[in-house]
């Protein structure tokens, strides 16, 4: 039996690289607003993964989230930099695999940027509180599974799809090098 992609009367696989594999991040990233954050990859050790909220995805890809200076996570990332951030923006599409490298500083101007008044839970101090760092993912490469059209389309092509009975998956896959 041939695969479902054989099946596909669209094209369905499309990798991005450069301005274009930016602009894919900032959409799924954002859609998704929080991801899964991957730390000790390289330890050879299980790797360690907690939900974090992103506070800003730039135009050139990189991904921006408030940590304490404090926590687990801080700790790996000065002896392990490398990171794997997961993203699910819908039961359906906006699905992102990315690897990356963090780095860790504490500039107030970007925590000024970056923060929002319910941070506030962690980071009682407000914004001048000594513990809050800023983490900045900048992504070596990805892997993403999306809809080419939207979610509406998408779901009108299953369905006429399940009624004939062809494979009319709207959906788009590729890499993703920045």
């Amino acid at each position: 039996m041939d695969s479902i992609n054989q099946q596909q009367q669209e094209e369905n696989k499309k990798n991005l690289g450069g301005e274009e594999a930016a602009k894919k991040i900032k959409e799924l990233a954002g859609n998704a607003q929080s991801c899964f954050f991957c730390t000790n990859i390289q330890t050879g050790k299980p790797f360690e993964t907690r939900p974090m909220a992103v506070q800003q995805i730039d135009d050139e890809g990189n991904l921006w989230f408030l940590s304490a200076d404090d926590s687990h996570k801080n700790e790996q990332l000065k002896s392990d930099p490398l990171v794997q951030l997961l993203f699910q923006g819908s039961h359906y599409s906006d699905f992102l695999s990315l690897s990356g490298k963090a780095t860790i500083s504490k500039d107030k101007g970007k925590i000024k940027e970056l923060w929002e008044p319910t941070i506030k839970n962690w980071f009682t101090g407000g914004q001048d509180d000594p513990r809050i760092t800023v983490i900045k993912v900048t992504p070596t490469d990805g892997y993403y599974w999306d809809t080419k059209h939207n979610m509406v389309v998408a779901f009108v092509k299953q369905m006429v799809g399940a009624a004939i009975g062809q494979t009319m998956d709207d959906s788009i896959e590729g890499t993703l090098k920045v």
